[in-house]
């Protein structure tokens, strides 16, 4: 029986070891931190539980087909409850609430401008296009060539990859309000609205069209679903051991090294950041240089606040946007001249809200995310200060008086993303997704200097985003088994 050792233990390197043990591969998983998920870890404290990363479940297809690969269903694990309503936009002088359906979503956008709804089916119809091309062709393909672009359904659309998210948003609706709301979505793909192919519209449909959901318990019931079922499968797991070398000998992978012992596999699979797994090779068999990682354009970082509340707060939903300051400035503090946001924008999620299990009895968990550019310094005062703006602003949007109700709070940032993740400049979502890092242009699954060495995730195809870490896990096991 063949060996795999898989680095890492966050959603792709999770997927790419069920995959490879359904297969027959003895598969061994090594995990840096105490706990299995990487950024998709949990913080129970006092009663309150916290996802410390991703909070947002988009693309419920995803993963019952993750699941239904292994004769599994989603509700074998976990509870799935759709959000109704999905989110809420909060702007300066009004709130946009995003329903469950199409049908409650016109209505908010003919309350907002008229004429509008018929402009958002019809664009929301051809993001449904988008979608299925997308998830049952592109996404499923591994990036080893240009002409895994090129099917009957993307040469028809062609254009739209030379078009932009904003063009397309801007040339169906006026209100800014209305624009924001529609430009949101690929912001998940960690890029500008204005440097997103407009074929990405595809997010729009997996949020109006698909819905919002939340799996009872939170996000990380899904990592221990899949830990669950990875370990059903034979998988072997050891957390608390990083790896500190790969081993390598004339071209070929020969395992890796963690605290101190030699590990010895046919193939190694690292879902670990990809800067930093390339670092654990000597330097003839790196395949990008500094100069290529520091000219990529990167996903944004994240201050991050983890808040208990002593009580239960008003005007809010599970998921809420704070869009109440300028949108386009932001992002070009985070991408164009990057330095901390003037006025940031910022999102609150309070899982509580629906899931009573995730807050003691009439307390309130509280999570609060502002996006930065990475790499950017990082100290306790800019944390406090950033707070601070936050939670001013909060107060004020939903009426409330929140700062003397907090019993505790945790922050996270960027130098815990270095120091936890070995994130490369602390980014927090992987490499954006821009027309000149979509497929094939993104950093490859497969080395071209070390035979049998792989890598998944969010800095290679497809790209960011839960379920994109599910496929990139999949499409890494398929090169594996095929070979």
């Amino acid at each position: 029986m063949e060996k795999v050792i898989v680095i890492g233990s966050g959603f792709s390197s999770l997927s790419a070891s069920c995959y490879l043990a359904k297969a027959g591969y003895e598969v061994e998983m090594f995990e840096k931190n105490a706990t299995v998920g990487g950024r998709a870890r949990q913080l129970v404290k006092d009663g309150f539980t916290f996802d410390i990363g991703p909070s947002w479940y988009w693309m419920p297809d995803i993963f019952d087909k993750f699941f239904a690969d292994f004769h599994k269903k989603t509700s074998d694990y976990y509870q799935l409850d759709k959000l109704n309503p999905a989110y809420k936009i909060f702007f300066e002088d009004d709130i946009i609430t995003i329903g469950d359906c199409m049908e409650n979503i016109c209505s908010e956008f003919e309350r907002i401008e008229s004429g509008s709804s018929e402009h958002l089916k019809q664009f929301i119809d051809e993001a449904q296009e988008n979608y299925d091309i997308a998830i049952n062709k592109v996404v499923l393909r591994p990036g080893l060539s240009p002409l895994e672009l090129v099917t009957k359904e993307t040469v028809l659309k062609v254009d739209q990859f030379f078009k932009t998210i904003s063009q397309q948003v801007r040339k169906r609706f006026k209100n800014p309000k209305l624009v924001s709301t529609l430009e949101f979505p690929v912001l998940f793909l960690g890029a500008k609205p204005n440097k997103t192919p407009s074929f990405y519209s595809f997010m729009n449909f997996a949020d109006f069209g698909l819905g919002t959901w939340h799996p009872k318990g939170g996000m990380y019931e899904i990592i221990k679903a899949m830990k669950s079922l990875a370990e059903e499968l034979g998988v072997i797991i050891h957390t608390q051991s990083p790896a500190s070398h790969i081993l390598v000998s004339d071209g070929e992978v020969l395992g890796i090294r963690s605290k101190g012992t030699n590990h010895l596999a046919d193939y190694v699979v690292s879902g670990a950041d990809y800067h930093h797994t390339e670092t654990l090779l000597d330097k003839k068999y790196r395949q990008y240089s500094e100069e290529y990682w520091d000219k990529k354009t990167y996903a944004p970082s994240s201050l991050l606040f983890y808040i208990g509340f002593d009580k239960k707060l008003e005007n809010i939903e599970h998921h809420n946007l704070f869009f109440d300051t300028d949108f386009e400035k932001h992002a070009q503090e985070i991408y164009d001249e990057p330095q901390w946001p003037t006025n940031p924008l910022f999102y609150a999620n309070f899982p509580s809200v629906t899931d009573a299990s995730m807050a003691p009895k009439d307390q309130e968990t509280g999570f609060f995310l502002i996006p930065i550019a990475p790499g950017l310094e990082d100290t306790p005062q800019l944390r406090d200060q950033y707070y601070d703006i936050v939670m001013d602003r909060f107060e004020k949007l939903t009426k409330q008086t929140v700062k003397k109700s907090v019993i505790f709070k945790e922050s996270f940032c960027v130098n815990d993303f270095v120091e936890q993740y070995n994130s490369y400049k602390g980014n927090a979502y992987g490499l954006a997704n821009t027309l000149r890092q979509t497929a094939f242009l993104r950093p490859n699954l497969k080395s071209s200097k070390v035979k049998n060495l792989f890598f998944t995730g969010q800095l290679t195809v497809p790209g960011p985003g839960v379920p994109p870490s599910l496929i990139s896990g999949k499409l890494v096991a398929d090169l594996i088994i095929k070979k």
